[in-house]
């Protein structure tokens, strides 16, 4: 018996798809450049342009932001340096922020530079492609894969050849830009859960079967408005090769035919391959995907093989190669300018191998620090901003954009929650690390669900006026017993009244004390 493919109606953005698909502006970039954006048709403006990695966004008119690939988080100096030229071309509209997938986004820029920008791009093998709207964005793993004395397996060379099938090398990959709607990928090799493998619409979970290193596989994790839900086992193990290529296209290939038949296109709410997994159950989507595999599949390990709490690889950590160091500098909020970026280029190539790693908290890692060269590192101007011992709240601190430069924003998260990180690390003795994530809408970028304290942005009315407020989250948990938060209190207003709550259950929950 086969199934009967149902009758549905298509969004307005699945229409616009069909009409044009998101890629075929590739050729029109130029012709865009010149005409300018506001002679654009608003299906290329709002949707197409975002298949090539550029979001306009109504809160900052004719500037656009650029979001990078940077496959495990891994970038060099000479990449670093063109995204410092880049935003330094725009004054004070220029910078770039590190997101919560370990990619860069450059913000200010203007259409008529994007055919340059592109040229850059290619010359320093980077691309944005298919980082927007409907495709597979950054695919990402531990930062500190291949240097990491307790890692399982280095998923950086997998990492690349998905990145290459997703998005043809970088040029553009019509089979993989069609899908129901936005599709993460996470690659994990170490025992720590260091990029929240379970939050992902396909994770790879590092796991030994008989002895052999692999990877037991999940589907289905996401935050959206409608819910936050982790990946759901499909009870599927394979081994750290090719494999992982093949079974990455059969699912996105399974989710982009079946998710019209089962009216994920007709609603964009509902339109995550969890819900196709929901709709089949489990056993139905694995014999999908062993049909469209044409072979059999391993059964999981019975269980994972994570054995410690989630690393921060902030500070200085010995690298498995001996005489080695890596340096993790917090970067509050994830804020970078021009400056900034020159500054961690020149690092990388005076004290390291040029080479600089980017994390899912939003700092970023150098490697391959000769010990003798540590010391001095540690002195550099850039560290007084930077530092590579932070207070701990400002330590573990995650903020979406915010309603700066996001229009599905609804309060500001960068500057007001780290200054409230500030504020508390000096008010208080915190003895533990408690993570602080900031989110300004149910899209959830910032993750909310995921830290020890969670706001997502919210509206409050007070005295009669409307507020800045948050939803507070806790109970987030990461590393071997990974767990979403659950909301303790909605609508709290921003200001002294989150603050003396946050106070509240730093010192009951957390065991912090007042400083003298």
């Amino acid at each position: 018996m086969t199934d009967t493919p149902k009758k549905v109606k298509l969004t307005k953005i699945e229409q616009a798809k069909i009409e044009k698909p998101g890629l075929a502006i590739k050729d029109e970039i130029e012709q865009f450049a010149q005409t300018g954006w506001e002679a654009m048709d608003q299906d290329d403006l709002i949707i197409r342009l975002k298949f090539l990695g550029l979001f306009h966004r109504p809160v900052t008119p004719g500037k656009f932001m650029m979001r990078m690939r940077t496959p495990n988080g891994v970038i060099n100096s000479n990449q670093m340096r063109t995204h410092a030229e880049i935003v330094q071309r725009y004054g004070q509209d220029g910078s770039a922020d590190i997101t919560t997938r370990q990619n860069i986004q450059l913000r200010g820029v203007h259409l008529e530079d994007i055919p340059e920008i592109f040229r850059k791009f290619k010359e320093a093998n980077m691309t944005s492609v298919q980082t927007g709207h409907d495709n597979i964005r950054n695919i990402t793993g531990s930062p500190i894969a291949g240097i990491d004395s307790e890692e399982y397996f280095d998923t950086r060379e997998l990492a690349d050849k998905l990145q290459d099938m997703i998005t043809n090398g970088g040029e553009g990959s019509f089979e993989f830009s069609d899908l129901p709607r936005k599709f993460n990928i996470c690659l994990e090799g170490a025992p720590d859960n260091s990029s929240h493998v379970e939050i992902n619409d396909i994770g790879f979970v590092p796991a030994f079967k008989d002895g052999e290193f692999g990877f037991n596989v999940l589907v289905g994790g996401y935050f959206s408005a409608q819910r936050a839900a982790e990946g759901v086992p499909i009870n599927v193990w394979i081994p750290p090769t090719d494999e992982v290529l093949d079974l990455s296209r059969a699912i996105i290939a399974i989710y982009a035919r079946h998710g019209a038949e089962e009216g994920l296109r007709g609603n964009r709410a509902k339109s995550r391959i969890l819900w196709l997994v929901e709709t089949w159950g489990v056993e139905k989507f694995r014999a999908k995907l062993v049909e469209e595999l044409g072979k059999s599949l391993s059964e999981a390990a019975p269980e994972d093989a994570f054995t410690m709490d989630k690393r921060d690889h902030i500070g200085v950590h010995p690298q498995k190669q001996e005489g080695y160091s890596f340096v993790g500098l917090h970067v509050p909020a994830g804020r970078l300018t021009a400056e900034d970026m020159f500054e961690m280029a020149r690092l990388a190539e005076t004290y390291a191998d040029s080479e600089i790693r980017l994390t899912v908290e939003q700092n970023f890692i150098i490697p391959h620090v000769k010990n003798e060269n540590v010391e001095a590192l540690l002195k550099e101007d850039l560290l007084e901003k930077f530092s590579a011992n932070p207070t701990p709240l400002v330590r573990s601190f995650v903020s979406c954009t915010g309603n700066q430069y996001c229009n599905f924003a609804l309060i500001e998260t960068k500057g007001q929650g780290l200054a409230l990180a500030r504020e508390l690390d000096a008010e208080l003795e915190i003895p533990q690390r408690v993570r602080m994530h900031w989110t300004g809408c149910p899209n959830s970028c910032g993750q909310a669900q995921v830290g020890d304290l969670g706001m997502l942005g919210a509206k409050a009315k007070v005295d009669g006026k409307i507020v800045e407020a948050v939803n507070l989250y806790m109970g987030g948990t990461v590393g071997k017993h990974a767990s979403l938060g659950e909301v303790v209190e909605k609508k709290v207003p921003c200001g002294d009244t989150l603050k003396e709550k946050v106070k509240g259950i730093l010192i009951e929950q957390f065991g912090a004390t007042p400083k003298a």
